[in-house]
């Protein structure tokens, strides 16, 4: 058996958060949640497979990125929990939602999308070559970092958020990252989302345009019982970008009158 990732578990409430990172990401992106939510939930991040100080797996897939994030709540002790998942991290928390639906009290997709590129094959192309070919000829991650960051925030966020985005990508290895690259742009969850039982929320940032206004509100249209919030003036890595708007978001949907 493959060993678990790394992750932090703080909080001590009755009900649990989980929080899935994106692709230069990893836990500590999410520490203006984990400061917002932990005196009221058990709130848990992890750091996906072979980013960081989490073993790399043998391969990556969907399903078997779901299979072990099932792992992590087992060893936490968390029977259920709702699921928070920005851009890559939405994606397997989609897969999780419709994989162990008995473990998913709700569900919140940020900055994400049913498909990859909304299944344009040419995009996709363009997506490896642009993203790998650097990695081909010895850049690495951290090399990346501050334009993709840069791409990524909008030009008045905080010098935090600018930070804490720059250090996490730049933490990541070449291998893990081309490895993760090459997962991401298998995704492809369209026919797939009907099966998603939990209330959901699909929250867009304004100015986004890796995941664009609407790629959530087509997300948000083939699932069930989902609604859509758009941030104003916000960006991809939305949590750090406007951290006030989306904690409130997330706390009213947590706890809604």
């Amino acid at each position: 058996m493959e060993p678990l990732p790394e992750y932090v578990l703080v909080g001590d409430g009755p009900s649990s958060l989980v929080f899935l990172h994106g692709l230069g990401g990893d836990h500590t992106n999410w520490q203006p949640q984990l400061a917002e939510f932990s005196p009221e939930y058990r709130c848990l991040a992890w750091t996906l497979p072979g980013y960081g100080g989490s073993p790399a797996m043998a391969s990556l897939t969907w399903p078997k990125l779901s299979d072990m994030l099932l792992r992590v709540l087992d060893h936490a002790g968390i029977a259920r929990a709702t699921v928070i998942g920005l851009s890559m991290g939405g994606y397997l928390a989609q897969q999780f939602a419709v994989d162990h639906k008995g473990r998913v009290d709700k569900l919140v997709l940020a900055a994400t999308s049913a498909q990859f590129g909304r299944g344009n094959a040419s995009f996709k192309e363009k997506y490896l070559a642009a993203r790998l070919t650097p990695l081909d000829d010895g850049t690495t991650p951290a090399d990346l970092a501050s334009d993709v960051v840069q791409a990524l925030l909008s030009v008045d966020a905080s010098p935090e958020a600018i930070a804490n985005a720059t250090a996490s990508m730049s933490g990541i290895s070449a291998a893990a990252y081309r490895q993760a690259i090459e997962c991401l742009v298998t995704w492809d969850f369209d026919q797939h989302l009907d099966q998603i039982e939990a209330p959901t929320l699909c929250i867009a940032g304004e100015h986004d345009r890796t995941a664009p206004v609407a790629a959530l509100k087509a997300l948000a249209s083939g699932i069930p019982n989902a609604t859509v919030a758009v941030i104003p003036n916000c960006q991809h890595l939305m949590n750090l970008d406007r951290p006030a708007e989306f904690n409130a978001l997330l706390g009213t949907f947590l706890t809604p009158h």
